[in-house]
């Protein structure tokens, strides 16, 4: 017998009949220490309840992510809430049912007896239920039970609960029995989808078996879906003889752009749009967060956030700083639209935080364009989001509209405060850090002094590296004179001048091509994106010596084996490998 029919038979009489004991719903509520509402705290329900194709009567939810024909009814097993109270004892009184925004509370149904697309009747009144969808948990059982990263632990162990899809309306009551009438999936429990759905997702053979389980709801269906189509893609460019990048590690590839579109949104930046000369038809929309490498006619590669768009058609918001590197004085005074200049592909930095309970951003001047595309995606799916904002004067905000956007056009909205510093207004850094509520991840992009600032106040905070991410469009690379062994390509001595960066002066010396006296070649490829220490791509391992670190990409314990070739400096003389 195989594992699909063992599996069968095993589950075929472990579960025939239960007994509801809660029935459950809730109004939205904003949730205690946020400003998002949300319907998982559900109240008990007296008498009958009426029961639609999208769930109890008076039940609501937060539509993003729940509710709707394939998760009109959650349904969970109470024998979980002993197990939780003596695995996290400091939340015990926290675990009680209901606690999970289950709207059926059962006491044997679990994860392990209970099948994708199971047809359950449910009481004397026609209801007829279909399991469809495992639970997906999110930050809001974390912040519900106060516990930081609690939510995997429900996938992990299995005791998400699940989904109902309303086959026939009803209605539901207490001490209703539910029945198995049919099962249609007898292989596929909740746990043993999860199994492959979180844990064991590079099982090509169980991804394609699960795209096939016609009733599963499109949310798991569709991922498994998505992996049989990426490894399908995958294997035809191997027999094509191609590679992955993700096989072969990040190769520079640059791509030509013509500039459609220049207009200024302050006096000082200006909004720049760009589209490919060749167009790639299943192009993405670029992540939050992203940015995107430049090669300048004169040779400079220069990164900036991406404000929206992707890699077929992208907007950049550039300010003319003073002095200018040379980028943005190109950008802003000499480039004009029609003309052809290089970018690599988008490239995200900021990666979406979805453990945390609130996100708090400390922006300045046009630091805004690197978050502005991570909020708007944040606030579209309901996360928490508080944004600290620093102009000039309000005359110098770009991107004024979708700015406004975020605190909702309200001056009264605390997601948005402006500060003014034409009227006096200033951003008491230290303040906001230090009142950042529980679970809070900070965000900060702006001028060093800036950076510096909130630097200084995370760590009088104790925040953690995993709590904050800074991001810099500006970088400080200057600095004495070092000196550079590179232990595996033959002990080479390389010398790193005051203005040079040990990045240019490896790609210079030893990039591709290049060669020893002796003739051999000792060439690498040296790769780098943002090139002002926020990404990390161009990390390289420090065997021996010290370095002035610089650029925020590197955890503390990192610092001790690797360093940031595009900004840090070594300090008298160093030993590397590449």
């Amino acid at each position: 017998m195989g594992d699909a029919g063992q599996h069968a038979a095993d589950l075929s009489a472990a579960f025939e009949r239960d007994v509801i004991l809660e029935v459950r719903s809730s109004k939205m509520k904003t949730m205690p220490g946020l400003s998002i509402q949300t319907g998982i705290d559900k109240q008990i329900r007296h008498g009958r309840v009426p029961v639609s194709t999208l769930g109890l009567d008076e039940d609501e939810h937060d539509l993003i992510f729940h509710g709707g024909l394939d998760k009109a009814v959650h349904g969970y097993c109470s024998s979980h809430y002993p197990s939780w109270r003596k695995e996290f004892p400091d939340a015990a009184e926290r675990f009680k049912p209901g606690a999970f925004g289950e709207n059926l509370v059962t006491a044997h149904m679990n994860e392990r007896n209970v099948c994708i697309g199971d047809i359950m009747s449910v009481g004397t009144d026609g209801l007829v239920l279909q399991v469809s969808l495992p639970r997906q948990p999110c930050f809001k059982l974390n912040h519900r039970f106060q516990l930081k990263n609690f939510a995997p632990n429900t996938y992990k162990l299995s005791r998400t609960g699940w989904y109902y899809r309303v086959l026939q309306p009803g209605s539901v009551q207490a001490g209703d029995e539910i029945r198995l009438q049919e099962r249609r999936w007898p292989g596929w429990t909740i746990e043993r989808v999860q199994e492959y759905l979180h844990r064991k997702q590079d099982d090509a053979k169980m991804n394609a078996a699960l795209a096939q389980v016609t009733d599963m709801g499109d949310e798991s269906r569709g991922a498994f879906q998505q992996r049989v189509a990426k490894l399908e893609a995958k294997r035809k460019r191997e027999a094509r003889g191609e590679q992955a990048e993700a096989e072969t590690g990040p190769v520079a590839k640059w791509h030509k752009y013509k500039l459609v579109e220049k207009k200024p949104e302050t006096p000082r930046i200006a909004s720049l749009v760009f589209e490919a000369l060749e167009q790639d038809p299943e192009v993405k929309e670029a992540a939050y967060g992203s940015h995107i490498r430049l090669r300048l006619p004169s040779g400079l590669l220069r990164s900036y956030s991406i404000v929206d768009g992707n890699a077929n058609r992208f907007e950049l918001g550039v300010a003319l700083e003073t002095p200018s590197r040379g980028g943005s004085v190109y950008l802003h005074q000499s480039i004009q639209p029609g003309d052809v200049i290089e970018a690599a592909l988008p490239k995200a930095d900021a990666k979406p935080q979805g453990t945390k309970s609130n996100h708090v951003f400390i922006v300045g001047g046009v630091g805004i364009t690197a978050f502005l595309k991570l909020i708007e995606g944040y606030r579209g799916i309901h996360w928490n989001t508080v944004v600290h904002y620093g102009v000039r004067s309000r005359d110098d905000i770009p991107f004024r509209s979708r700015v406004d956007a975020i605190g909702g056009g309200d001056d009264d909205d605390k997601s948005l405060t402006v500060y003014d510093a034409s009227a006096g207004e200033r951003m008491d850094i230290a303040q906001i850090v230090a009142g950042l509520s529980w679970n809070s991840h900070l965000y900060v992009c702006g001028p060093p002094r800036m950076m510096d600032a909130a630097r200084r106040a995370a760590t009088a905070a104790g925040l953690k590296e995993e709590d904050m991410h800074f991001e810099a469009f500006a970088a400080d690379t200057t600095g004495d004179p070092f000196e550079v062994e590179v232990v595996n390509r033959g002990n080479k001595m390389l010398q790193v001048g005051s203005d040079d960066t040990l990045l240019e002066v490896l790609r210079r010396e030893l990039g591709p091509g290049q060669q020893d006296q002796d003739g051999e070649h000792r060439g690498a490829q040296i790769d780098s994106s943002c090139e002002v220490g926020n990404c990390g791509t161009c990390k390289i391992t420090l065997k021996s010596g010290n370095v002035d670190h610089r650029g925020t990409a590197l955890l503390d314990d990192e610092k001790q084996t690797s360093l940031l070739s595009c900004v840090s400096r070594g300090i008298g003389r160093i030993a590397i490998e590449i």
